[in-house]
């Protein structure tokens, strides 16, 4: 993003001239050191030439780059200024609600409100907010719609006033597109142009998901939406200069392996490699014949490898795609000479220098899928069958009934239903089959091969099961051209995939109730029953809360499983039906050929489907365009919203911050174990009657029918801070073998069990600081803003953990929560810590004298006397972070520094 002009202590900047337009670019080569980089450190490198300023970008961070040590651990913070944001309505809306609360805040405090305004380009599709209320029906699509509209009008009308009211805003209306899929197909320039200057496209992005943008060769991922914020507003991303990790891939896939099979082989690797906190860059001569749709697919899943980014550099296949999906030929000419010319085009032959190294043989790769509850858990679908039959113990309760035949439990029952008849349903049954999320509907390989296999499993006969809720939500409406085109929707259709919506469906949750008589079932039966899905997030208790059992698979075998049924399958020995003739058929005979497949591409996706569903991206239907919009600059609250509210941060906010204290007769709000995500933390999902969430909405007249869900929510801080650690699955050891948003209120003689939301309410009464402690991972999984903000919110000063994922650790910091880390080796098992404690944390006041401290001293103390002390590890990384963490978070410092800055 340009600004002020750089120092160019380097002489660095140049002209650029491509046909007939010059660009002011500021060139890699006059730093010496720079060429041997990997791709992604580059592109870092070319953003703080340009960003220069002798204060926070410095001539020595440049040199640090180009002195960079691959073997070294990371040491040097980088000040990183990326180029545009985008975001999802989820945590978009939550955002933008914070933008127009510091607009008065400024206001408040003698400011000028205008500045307030995002300096990098913003853009926002509304994606997240479409659930499956119907399925399996024609009219799926407008119905779905058209609730969808109902239900979040209010965020809408909010969202489109937005969009008029701040500078560089826009908005993508519902019904369009899944924000990741809108971002490689559109949004994405590769090469940036702004004022006269030549740059790389760089982004960050409120979903983790942002990381599918590295398949085009943008560096970018994702952040919290307090950290979008602060880019949208003109402040760098605070960072240490990351290792690198090369990934060199050689051969090509087998007949009949399909990206995702590939994406779930990566991610196990990496999973197991270890790349947190890691850039991954793909090379080799491999790296050519990886289309760029597979390419976009294995950037998508880098959280769940752990990376920061994932990424592909720039080359003639990213040029076709470009080509492809309607880029203008002026845009295609500018990004190959500035790759050229900035040494980013990729290069087979040469390897850059890597700080680790991986390799894998595509042509090893072999049919795969991924749970029951974590995306990196890949299992062989030769091997799927037994699998299921070792994990299905876990989740089912043997003591109570039953039967078991063969090696597993089993539970038959029957279910009778008006629309599907007579059935029997057992531990195992797949109730979901989604073909959604951005990681495979953008890839026309995986889209079209489940097209064929549906095509040519109503050929000899067969036909989903009738428990399956099945579901097609494509990540564009350019999937739809395709199918229609190649005349592959009506087969589809008839195995019940009809269109549902365009959006992040089935793998954010939205998945919507499952039939009343089956849903009933299970619960009253306890039945363990799976979903299947084309997803990238599989844990626990996100598809749906009628099932325990979540496996991430290919489009095709979403398909394959509706017609199985149940994970209790064996696709290579057990026949999916019979044809017509009586004969059995398997999945390797309806299974296309990757020849039909890429014949079918061939001659159905062009560039006029996507140039024709792009031309006005932003105008919306007609019900978008009626929605009313209010006008102004700053927006006028309405005290009865469910959905809209000022958010609190900055109530009583002082111009200068006051200084960190120490934290004294704190109490344990939650102890958890490993592995706990921000699904677990963050609202998600559906709100559940007779919750802290429910009761606030009735409270306020809503009737459960009108609850949505807590995502769509995320605008009404009231309702996002009772669903704060409210998880179904989650489990608070202070309790004794109880699932859910529960803890202990020791405010209350005998710390009786209590909702967590209710209990904090009571230690803020009393005026006690709260702390939770946790096991490793802590924080793992999606971006997720409100895991922080909740967090705050319920007045949480202090997390506790043995190690966090780099995200919910950063948002931590962001909303002015400390992460602390056990000493190496510790847990609080270990040190003998159960959660009733009263905990002192001292030291941290020498973040008042501008240090921050490697350790802090924490005590807890037992009701009868005994006291645990240990040092615990302070996870503020960086200066940047330590200044976020002083001024009570990044909002407070971004809007002090609004004030001050003239």
């Amino acid at each position: 993003m340009p600004g002020k002009e750089s120092v160019n202590s380097f002489g660095a900047r140049a002209s650029l001239a491509v046909g007939d337009h010059s660009y002011d670019i500021y060139r890699l080569d006059a730093v010496p050191g720079l060429a041997r980089l990997p791709y992604s450190l580059k592109v870092l490198a070319e953003n703080l030439l340009r960003t220069e300023d002798g204060a926070n970008v410095t001539a020595e961070h440049i040199r640090a780059l180009a002195d960079w040590d691959p073997g070294a651990e990371p040491s040097t913070e980088i000040q990183f200024t990326p180029a545009r944001v985008v975001m999802q309505d989820f945590t978009g809306v939550p955002c933008v609600v914070d933008l127009a609360t510091m607009r008065e805040a400024v206001a408040a405090l003698g400011g000028d409100p205008d500045k307030v305004n995002p300096l990098a380009p913003a853009e926002l599709v509304i994606d997240h907010s479409v659930i499956l209320d119907v399925f399996g029906s024609a009219d799926a699509f407008e119905r779905n719609v058209e609730l969808e509209y109902q239900r979040n009008s209010e965020r809408y009308q909010f969202l489109r006033w937005g969009q008029h009211a701040f500078d560089d805003f826009k908005v993508v209306p519902p019904g369009t597109g899944i924000v990741h899929q809108v971002n490689i197909e559109y949004l994405a320039r590769t090469v940036m142009v702004r004022d006269g200057h030549a740059y790389p496209d760089t982004c960050v992005g409120t979903d983790s998901h942002t990381t599918m943008v590295n398949g085009l060769g943008v560096l970018g991922w994702g952040v919290g939406g307090i950290e979008a914020e602060a880019a949208m507003l003109g402040q760098p991303v605070s960072m240490l200069i990351p290792p690198v990790v090369g990934f060199k891939l050689t051969g090509e896939i087998a007949a009949g392996v399909t990206a995702t099979d590939v994406v779930l082989t990566v991610t196990e690797m990496l999973r197991a490699h270890g790349v947190v906190g890691k850039f991954v860059e793909f090379y080799g001569k491999g790296v050519a014949e990886v289309p760029l749709a597979n390419r976009a697919t294995l950037g998508n899943m880098s959280p769940e490898f752990g990376s920061t980014a994932a990424i592909f550099p720039i080359d003639a296949e990213t040029l076709d795609y470009l080509r492809l999906t309607g880029r203008s030929d002026e845009q295609l000419a500018l990004v190959e000479a500035y790759a050229k010319t900035q040494g980013l085009w990729h290069d087979p032959d040469h390897e850059p220098v890597y700080s680790e190294y991986l390799e894998l043989d595509l042509s090893t790769v072999v049919p795969s899928i991924a749970g029951p509850k974590r995306p990196q858990d890949r299992i062989m679908l030769s091997g799927a069958k037994a699998a299921f039959g070792s994990d299905i113990h876990h989740y089912v309760d043997e003591s109570g009934g039953g039967q078991t035949g063969g090696d597993r439990p089993h539970k038959p029952v029957t279910v009778r239903s008006a629309e599907r008849g007579e059935f029997t349903l057992d531990h195992g049954a797949v109730v979901v089959a989604g073909i959604t999320s951005c990681t495979n509907t953008s890839n026309p390989s995986v889209m079209i091969g489940a097209a064929l296999l549906a095509r040519n499993a109503v050929d000899k006969g067969l036909s989903s099961k009738p428990w399956v809720k099945t579901n097609m939500a494509p990540g564009s409406q350019v999937v739809t051209d395709y199918y229609e085109k190649a005349g592959l929707w009506p087969y589809l259709e008839k195995l019940g995939f009809y269109l549902g919506g365009y959006g992040c469906t089935t793998c954010i949750g939205n998945t919507g109730p499952l039939p009343a008589e089956i849903s009933a079932a299970i619960n009253d039966n306890d039945l363990a029953v799976s979903a299947v899905l084309s997803g990238n997030r599989n844990f626990e208790g996100r598809i749906s809360p009628d099932v325990k059992m979540n496996y991430l698979a290919s489009p095709p075998l979403v398909i394959a499983y509706a017609l199985a049924g149940t994970m209790d399958f064996d696709f290579d020995t057990e026949p999916l039906g019979t044809d017509p003739s009586g004969a059995p058929v398997f999945l390797r005979d309806i299974w296309p050929s990757p020849q039909e497949i890429e014949d079918t591409i061939n001659a159905t996706v062009s560039r006029d489907m996507f140039t024709k569903n792009y031309a006005d991206v932003f105008a919306g239907d007609h019900r978008w365009q009626s929605l009313p919009t209010p006008a102004g600059n700053t927006f006028e609250w309405d005290d009865a919203s469910t959905y809209v509210r000022k958010a609190p941060y900055f109530d009583g906010m002082p111009a200068e911050p006051e200084p960190v204290a120490d934290i004294t007769g704190a109490r344990v709000l939650a102890l958890l174990g490993d592995s706990v995500t921000t699904d677990h933390i963050s609202p998600a999902g559906s709100i559940k009657p007779g919750t802290p969430a429910a009761q606030y909405l009735q409270a306020h007249g809503v009737a459960p029918k009108d609850f949505n869900s807590l995502g769509s929510r995320r605008g009404n801080h009231e309702v996002m801070i009772r669903g704060t650690f409210a998880n179904i699955r989650l489990r608070n050891q202070l309790l004794d073998n109880v699932s859910g948003g529960y803890t202990r209120d020791f405010t209350v003689e005998g710390g009786p069990q209590a909702f967590i939301y209710d209990a904090a309410q009571n230690y803020a009464a009393h005026d006690i600081p709260l702390v939770v402690l946790g096991g490793k991972e802590y924080g793992s999984g999606s971006s997720r803003d409100w895991a922080a903000k909740g967090t705050v919110l319920l007045g949480v000063r202090a997390v506790i953990a043995e190690s966090f994922e780099r995200i919910h650790r950063s948002n931590l910091i962001g909303m002015g929560v400390i992460p602390l880390e056990f000493p190496a080796g510790q847990s609080a098992a270990s040190l003998g810590i159960d959660g009733t404690e009263t905990f002192d944390i001292t030291g941290i006041t020498a973040l008042n004298d501008g240090e921050t401290p490697s350790t802090v001293q924490v005590s807890g103390r037992r009701d009868d006397g005994q006291t645990i002390t240990f040092d615990a590890v302070v996870r503020i990384d960086t200066p940047g972070e330590a200044d976020y963490y002083r001024n009570g978070g990044i909002l407070q410092y971004v809007l002090r520094n609004m004030l001050t800055s003239g």
